[in-house]
């Protein structure tokens, strides 16, 4: 197999898993936070934190990886391998500006407006995603497995 078409494979897997993710969190785990009773909301929170980080940390280095390594592959369209480290430069900022400061204040107890601001703040990293997914998908048909 071709380093470029091996490079897109796993771009386009670690890329579409995460959209998984971040769709089945957005729609399902995220707004169910708000049936999680007071006293016992710290400790479901720490154990959201340890085990989600250990599902999502290894993908999104890996899909960061690759997504770095598309800008240095000669057959993948220049413009097309930025844009797809811009959106995923926009999920980062996302996680770590926005997201990752209300699961730190969930950590102290429940705060419905919190995790309300977690649900409404969690759309865009839902959107870029989702447009990653479509991108991901474009180059690995268009570059790999297309006429070549």
């Amino acid at each position: 197999m071709e380093a470029t078409t091996a490079l897109l494979l796993v771009h386009a897997g670690a890329t579409l898993f995460m959209t998984a993710v971040v769709w089945v969190i957005q729609l399902v785990h995220y707004p169910l936070m708000r049936y999680v009773e007071d006293g016992r909301f710290p400790r479901f929170e720490r154990a959201h934190q340890q085990r989600i980080s250990l599902i999502v940390t290894p993908m999104m280095l890996v899909e960061a990886g690759c997504a770095a390594l598309l800008l240095f592959m000669p057959d993948i369209p220049k413009p097309l391998a930025a844009g797809g480290l811009g959106l995923l430069a926009g999920i980062w900022l996302s996680t770590f500006l926005v997201q990752v400061p209300c699961h730190d204040r969930l950590l102290t107890g429940r705060c419905d407006r919190t995790i309300d601001r977690l649900v409404r703040t969690n759309w865009l990293r839902t959107v870029l995603w989702s447009l990653r997914s479509a991108l991901a998908l474009y180059l690995l048909v268009a570059c790999a497995m297309g006429p070549g």
